[in-house]
Formats: C-alpha cells, sequence, structure tokens
C-alpha cells in the first residue's frame, strides 16, 4: 500500500509484490515480520530522513508506541490473535493526517480485543485483512469491521494464494453496508 499525503510525503506500508515503488519513500510502515509484509528492500528510493516503523518499534515492552511525525501521526494498534499471527509480535496501525482525516491497516489478524474501543477512533478509511487461510475470512472481517465502525471498509490481503494477490469475486463477498473496493494499483483520495 502506497500514501501520498497532502504535503507530499510518501508512506509505504507492508511492501511487498506489484510495483508503484517509484515514489521517494518518507516512511515504510511494517506490520509483522513475514515475509508477505516486509519486503523493505524493495523501495529502493527513499529520501534522505526516510523513517523505517516495524513492529518491534511498534510495539514495546507490551505497550502499543504513537509516533508523532507532524505530517501524520502513527498509532500502532493491536493485531495478531490466530496461530500464524501472536498479538506480541503484530501491529495493524491508524493513521491520521494533517487533514484530521485517518486510515486504518489491520495488517495480519483475526479479530483484537482492541476493536471494540476503535470505533471511538471515528476512522475514516478502514483496510481489513480477510484471506480466510492465515487471517480472519470474509465473516470474521464483516464482523470487525462493525465493531471498529469506519466510515468505509475495504477488503484487502484478498488473496496470496497461487499467486493471485488480489481476488475481486473474494472482495465482493465482503458484506459490509460501507463497502469499497480498490483494485490493485488504484488510489483512493483520502479527503
Amino acid at each position: 500500500m502506497r500514501v501520498v499525503t497532502g504535503e507530499g510525503k510518501v508512506i509505504y506500508i507492508d511492501p511487498y509484490v506489484g510495483g508503484g515503488y517509484d515514489l521517494p519513500a518518507d516512511l515504510i510502515l511494517v506490520t509483522h515480520a513475514h515475509y508477505d509484509h516486509n519486503g523493505v528492500d524493495r523501495i529502493e528510493s527513499r529520501n534522505p530522513d526516510c523513517q523505517v516503523i516495524t513492529w518491534k518499534e511498534a510495539l514495546q515492552n507490551g505497550e502499543h508506541q504513537v509516533f508523532d511525525l507532524g505530517y501524520v501521526t502513527v498509532e500502532a494498534v493491536e493485531a495478531g490473535y490466530n496461530r500464524w499471527h501472536d498479538v506480541s509480535e503484530c501491529v495493524g496501525y491508524v493513521l491520521t493526517f494533517s487533514n484530521g482525516r485517518s486510515i486504518y491497516v489491520t495488517g495480519d489478524t483475526s479479530t483484537t480485543e482492541q476493536m471494540p474501543d476503535m470505533a471511538e477512533m471515528e476512522i475514516d478509511y478502514a483496510f481489513f485483512c480477510c484471506d480466510g487461510v492465515f487471517n480472519m475470512g470474509l465473516e470474521e472481517a464483516a464482523e470487525a469491521a462493525k465493531l471498529v465502525g469506519a466510515k468505509h471498509s475495504i477488503p484487502y490481503h484478498v488473496t496470496a494464494r497461487n499467486d493471485i494477490f488480489f481476488d475481486r469475486t473474494l472482495a465482493e463477498q465482503f458484506d459490509v453496508e460501507n463497502r469499497l473496493i480498490l483494485d490493485m494499483g488504484e488510489t483512493l483520495l483520502v479527503e
């Protein structure tokens, strides 16, 4: 996922496949160590002050950290809660931009204990993993979306099986009232 802020800052989240790594990075966020979220080396073009924040920095002594970078505030939140992803080694991120808009990227997870409290954050766009193999499936992701209560819920991590990195047919089965579907390479304007 690539985010370009209103100030022109470039943020990459969980780099893995595809193109779109051509803009010089200002911030790289990694939710956990698995290869399909941790392709930091794919981002060769970086601005001199580029920061990399991984789950290691984001989760210190069991406490989720907040990073105020001026153009964005990055808040680490719970992720994990399944046999493939330990809550002590995974995070999700809520990014709040200087215009007040926010996005939530779950990382790899099942429903977390924190999700019911996240409705208070009034998140604008939430990206829910829903591969149903290593993470929550479509039904659980839809329930998680209801808990989080974002204005728009977007299925992602659908799916990495058989070299299919996004399955639109599955994404369309993500049954939430406020669903948005973004194809690989598609742009979302957060305003």
